[in-house]
Order: structure tokens, then C-alpha cells, then sequence
């Protein structure tokens, strides 16, 4: 085989191989966020004025009840994108600015 063709084609594809245990950590935030109705929250929270919203206040926008509502920000509070405050009967959900951007971070390494 030419040489110059083997040294283009055989080329370290290793060089930008993300570690596992990265690998993992996007994994998860990626599988937290791999539902329309997450996406939407996380959408609906970050432009809520403190980026911060009642769960009251999410479900209609959503047309889902408030049940469903609750399992989809549990999945993003324990992907840590969100955080949970109890104030009286309702829970108040916030963005968490840093794990957003360390998201966007990660992704941003994945492409050249």
C-alpha cells in the first residue's frame, strides 16, 4: 500500500477520545434531557423571570398534569441542571447556570 495514503487514512483516531468516565457523565445529562417535555421545562425555567418557577406555574404550558410535571423536574434536579426549593405547599424549581454552561462545554469539545 502507498505510504502517503496509509498516513492519511490511518490517522490516530484516539487523539480526541473523550474518557469514560466523561463519556458517562455527558451520557446522563444528555438521557436527562432527552425528553420534549425536559427540554421544554428547562426552557420554560431558564426565561422565567430569577430563572426560577413554581411547579404550579409549569404545568399548563406543558398541557401535562402536575404529576408528570414533577417526574420530569425530579429527572433534572438529579441530573443536577436543576434545583428544588419547598416554599409552603409548592416547589420552586431554578436553573443551575454552571451545570447548563459545563454542559454546553462538553458538547463543545465533541466537535471540531
Amino acid at each position: 500500500m502507498d505510504d502517503a495514503r496509509t498516513a492519511t487514512c490511518c490517522r490516530d483516531a484516539t487523539e480526541h477520545l473523550v474518557n469514560d468516565e466523561d463519556a458517562r457523565a455527558l451520557a446522563a445529562l444528555l438521557k436527562a434531557l432527552a425528553d420534549p417535555a425536559r427540554v421544554r421545562l428547562m426552557a420554560l425555567i431558564s426565561h422565567a423571570p430569577g430563572q426560577e418557577a413554581c411547579v404550579c406555574d409549569l404545568t399548563a404550558p406543558l398541557g401535562l398534569a402536575q404529576p408528570t410535571v414533577s417526574h420530569h423536574l425530579k429527572v433534572l434536579v438529579d441530573a443536577g441542571l436543576l434545583t428544588r426549593e419547598q416554599r409552603g405547599r409548592w416547589a420552586y424549581y431554578s436553573t443551575v447556570p454552571a451545570a447548563v454552561t459545563d454542559l454546553a462545554t462538553r458538547i463543545s469539545t465533541l466537535t471540531p
